[in-house]
């Protein structure tokens, strides 16, 4: 910290001492007045770099009691995970009377409004003293570490800054579709520290393309069908209109994320279905609502930085003012997904329900594109209008699951066993070899993507058949017990219909593997024999070969059907590797 210069200190200094102190305090003061300001305040096309961001909050950390910079893990990129606290009292852990806000920075960093904004947001509620009394702020300054050293202008048509950072981290992964398979060390330390803090409010800073239309400002909220139904009311019906109101006050009238049905936004808007795999649907399965803002690439960086610290600031001050009932809500969630009993596993958009927004477009226009010489999409500036336009943004759950009251993983699968207990889920190791009745999933049917999508293909449109069956467990095996407030979690999870269950990211694909077959030649005679003692067999067989003329042409695929039927056939085969139990 720097020190004052006082009126005593320089009669007590001889003249060349004197002479060196009013320089040395002259130097002090000019060095303060910049180190005040952000980089991106000292040239508005300029976004912060890594080392200056770390740098800034570990200023403000030396500067300030009420703020502190943690490291709270490593990165794919090698360098540390950052978070920035800051609370009134000096108190920087979770605490029960007072809301967490949690606001991430550069997950995409070539998006980088957020940096800057979080920057002078942290700066400025120090200086003013103006930190809420009850409430724990978390930033993230700046999450994508590998991304954000990966400078550069890969945003086409992106009006500033300068340079910037890339979307992929230094694994090439979105880390925006890696909070369920949690690939990145950066996703792990972000999970451990979600679950420390428990947040009730989330803030996800991000830069939209697409459309072009006056707002600068776009954002989604949690998809409120998703959310626990008392959280949900109170999301939609309280805390948004008051951050709509208060953002149009300051001169950033909002609008839904633009998702368009048609050509264009006048079309209809559609809500974002953001599942698990990304943060705002990461935080939903822990009764955290959550806001994607998205300020609009096309428009002068310094109103998009503008914007961002506007609507991080509306979300603070609506926590400071809301914080009990945030609080009451979330603690009334909890207990009720704990009793929860079904639970939905795969939304749809709901077409025919449909509300309006008010929107700030430009008329939009077709003419001969001067490169194909076809017809091509452009917005008229000179054309603004303001109309109400089609929302579409109710989601139907179309597949549902019971809960049993104990998952049974057995304790190979260590790396499904990781993610559950990073994630804040209890589970309970067995004391003893024994053999329990179980509810078993077999795999009959599902789709594989037929392209990588982050490193994996994808596993979806998945059918099930269930058994019950005696199976042998062992000590230190699992029980997960379903009376827990991170039910959600544990269902979309370990249930693999879910759209980002561990089935569907691949953690499961050996059991898809068949390990022993039959050789044809001599199986042939197995198989006539097992044919011949066995009436009800061969009038499956027969069934088979009259309804499916593919199957009826293929030898071996008969033989197969055969051999299936037999005890040669193994049982884990397609089984599901976590089990049911009531």
């Amino acid at each position: 910290m720097l020190r004052r210069c006082d009126l005593s200190s320089l009669l007590r200094l001889p003249f060349l001492s004197l002479a060196f102190f009013l320089v040395t305090c002259i130097s002090s003061l000019a060095q303060r007045s910049v180190n005040e300001l952000t980089p991106y305040e000292r040239d508005t096309n300029q976004t912060a770099t890594y080392y200056q961001i770390i740098s800034w909050y570990q200023q403000l950390d030396r500067q300030y009691e009420q703020a502190k910079l943690v490291e709270i893990g490593q990165t794919d990129i090698g360098k540390p995970l950052h978070l920035f606290l800051l609370a009134a009292d000096k108190q920087f852990t979770a605490r029960p009377n007072r809301v967490t806000l949690l606001i991430n920075n550069g997950i995409h960093p070539g998006e980088p409004e957020g940096i800057d904004a979080c920057m002078m947001l942290a700066r400025d509620l120090l200086k003013t003293n103006k930190l809420p009394k009850n409430i724990l702020l978390a930033i993230v300054p700046v999450y994508n570490v590998g991304g954000s050293l990966n400078r550069g202008v890969s945003r086409v048509n992106q009006n500033g800054p300068e340079s910037y950072g890339f979307r992929g981290n230094a694994r090439n992964l979105n880390l925006n579709r890696d909070f369920i398979k949690a690939e990145s060390e950066n996703t792990r330390a972000f999970q451990a520290t979600f679950q420390s803090l428990k947040p009730q409010v989330f803030v996800d800073n991000h830069t939209s393309d697409g459309a072009d239309y006056q707002h600068v400002l776009t954002y989604f909220a949690t998809q409120k069908d998703k959310l626990q139904p008392d959280v949900s009311v109170y999301m939609t019906k309280r805390f948004q209109p008051a951050l709509d109101k208060m953002l149009t006050a300051r001169g950033f009238p909002p609008a839904p994320y633009v998702d368009h049905v048609g050509d264009t936004p006048e079309s209809g808007l559609v809500g974002y279905n953001d599942t698990p795999r990304y943060s705002t649907g990461y935080a939903t399965l822990f009764n955290c609502f959550g806001f994607t803002l998205e300020t609009h690439m096309w428009k002068p960086y310094p109103a998009r930085v503008k914007a961002s610290y506007v609507f991080d600031e509306a979300v603070l001050r609506l926590c400071e003012r809301e914080a009990s009932t945030i609080l009451a809500n979330q603690k009334f969630a909890n207990e009720a997904v704990r009793r929860q009993k079904t639970f939905p596993l795969i939304f749809s958009l709901d077409r025919t329900k449909v509300d309006s927004v008010t929107f700030l477009g430009y008329e939009a226009a077709y003419k001969p594109s001067e490169v194909s010489g076809l017809k091509r999409l452009y917005y008229d500036r000179n054309k603004p209008f303001t109309k109400r336009i089609p929302y579409f943004n109710t989601f139907s759950a179309n597949v549902q699951v019971d809960k049993p009251r104990f998952y049974l993983i057995q304790q190979g699968w260590r790396d499904v066993i990781n993610q559950l207990k990073r994630n804040g889920v209890t589970l309970q190791p067995l004391s003893k070899d024994t053999v329990l009745t179980v509810s078993a999933y077999h795999i009959d049917t599902f789709r594989t993507g037929q392209r990588p999508y982050e490193g994996h293909y994808i596993h979806s449109n998945v059918t099930l058949r269930t058994e019950s069956q005696k199976l042998q467990f062992y000590k230190g095996d699992f029980l997960i017990p379903t009376d827990q407030s991170s039910n959600r979690y544990i269902v979309e999870t370990l249930e693999p219909q879910g759209v980002d269950s561990f089935f569907a990211w691949n953690f499961f694909d050996s059991i898809l593997d068949q390990k022993e077959y039959f050789s044809n030649y001599i199986f042939e005679d197995t198989a006539a024999e097992l044919v011949r003692k066995d009436p009800a067999l061969r009038k499956q067989l027969e069934e088979k070969r009259a309804s499916d003329k593919a199957f009826a042409e293929n030898a071996n695929a008969q033989l197969d059907f055969i051999y299936r039927q037999t005890p040669y056939y193994e049982k884990t085969h397609n089984r599901y590797p976590v089990y049911r139990l009531n």
